[in-house]
């Protein structure tokens, strides 16, 4: 592609003459532009799908993949066979949820109050991971489990008594009232994610039904996969044995939510990218120069009759080689921040003395990173091409200056 020559030339315009020592110094501030915007990409990009990541797996960890509900036709246990027969590899488990109001110590909270299926694998290693204080073996009938932020919130502690009221009335002298009932705090559990800690209620499915009201038509399935991430080719195959079932699956209720992380993460990349550009214009500012001082190289070279082509090629390649070297250098720099900002996020708290991303409000109880192969390579395409136009178009410049008068004029 370049021959012998080219390669020559290009490599003594990489190392101008002191009396061009401007020259060096924009070819400085160029590799410099370069490699920071590309270092900063990759570690940006990083954070952004450790945090996607992370936020997935605590999701994961709090809902079920797939939801099955009545829609006024009692799920049948045909229908429940039928499923476990076509997909070995799921897990079932019966389930029931409404909202409700907590009463306790002259405190009230609305909330979501969710019945589960104590014996369902998934749910014991839920609680196996997030409880934080009492025994999930304790939990049974009349007996809750709360998240952390509502103990706090309500003073609430294991072996307390509270009030549940849900939305369902029952018929008494005084005339209808809510309904309510008496249950005992057995657990606290802490996920990190302070929404459910402070809103979610769990009971058992039995308790959820008789506080509601429900009977045994209304109960839902939940389904838990292998793969979460094929929870939606699992809901398409379930509508078809049955499609009077209403069926959800995590990602139709976190949609927003991951939606507004995909465009955050694809604008941060559009405006992350300008830093490379706007280095990039740097190498065309260093070349237009370059070529301005060489005129009479140029003329000579055209003279002993190296080609319009070849000379176009050697500043091209002049231009390329900075911006190659800077994008590796900075794909390098990044990935190793990447792997090691946790520490450096513990190095900068100590320092100044402030908490860096607060796991109150960012649910994060460390950054996280996640370096994606894909990310990097296109990454590494972007500067390239950026670099590679850069290069271009000062270059393109030697066509039209005329070989007689750079002589003529020297």
């Amino acid at each position: 592609m370049f021959t012998k020559a080219e390669r020559i030339i290009s490599l003594r315009n990489l190392r101008p003459k002191k009396k061009e020592g401007f020259l060096k110094i924009i070819s400085i501030f160029s590799f410099l532009g370069i490699m920071l915007g590309v270092t900063i990409l990759i570690i940006v990009m990083s954070v952004m799908n450790g945090f996607k990541t992370d936020l997935t797996k605590k999701i994961l960890g709090l809902n079920p993949h797939v939801v099955i509900q009545p829609n006024s036709f009692q799920i049948s246990e045909d229908f429940i066979t039928k499923l476990t027969q076509e997909f070995e590899t799921i897990s079932l488990s019966k389930s029931y949820f409404g909202e409700g109001i907590i009463l306790s110590k002259n405190n009230a909270k609305g909330v979501i109050l969710k019945g589960v299926d104590k014996s369902e694998k998934k749910i014991i290693k839920f609680f196996k991971n997030y409880i934080s204080s009492g025994n999930f073996k304790n939990f049974d009938t009349n007996k809750v489990l709360i998240g952390s932020e509502m103990a706090f919130n309500l003073n609430l502690k294991v072996g307390d008594t509270l009030n549940l009221m849900s939305s369902a009335f029952v018929s008494t002298p005084l005339g209808s009232l809510p309904k309510q009932e008496n249950f005992k705090v057995v657990g606290i559990f802490n996920t990190g994610f302070l929404e459910f800690d402070q809103n979610v209620v769990f009971l058992t499915v039995a308790d959820a039904l008789s506080i509601f009201n429900k009977g045994e038509e209304d109960i839902n399935i939940e389904i838990y996969l292998k793969d979460p991430l094929d929870a939606n080719k699992y809901k398409n195959k379930i509508q078809k044995i049955n499609q009077n079932y209403f069926i959800y699956t995590w990602s139709d209720l976190n949609k927003s939510l991951f939606s507004a992380l995909k465009v955050e993460r694809n604008v941060m990349f559009i405006i992350l990218s300008l830093i490379i550009i706007v280095a990039a214009f740097n190498i065309i500012s260093g070349l237009t120069i370059l070529i301005k001082n060489k005129t009479k190289e140029i003329a000579i070279l055209k003279t002993l009759g190296l080609s319009n082509r070849s000379i176009k090629k050697t500043f091209f390649l002049t231009g390329l080689t900075i911006g190659s070297l800077a994008t590796i250098s900075g794909i390098f720099f990044g990935i190793i921040f990447s792997l090691n900002i946790e520490k450096l996020r513990v190095f900068l708290s100590n320092i100044f003395n402030l908490e860096i991303f607060p796991s109150d409000i960012y649910f994060l109880e460390k950054l996280p990173s996640e370096i994606n192969i894909d990310s990097i390579a296109l990454i590494f395409v972007i500067s390239i091409l950026i670099s590679a136009i850069a290069s271009y178009l000062p270059a393109m410049k030697i066509s039209k200056m005329s070989t007689f008068r750079a002589l003529r004029y020297e």
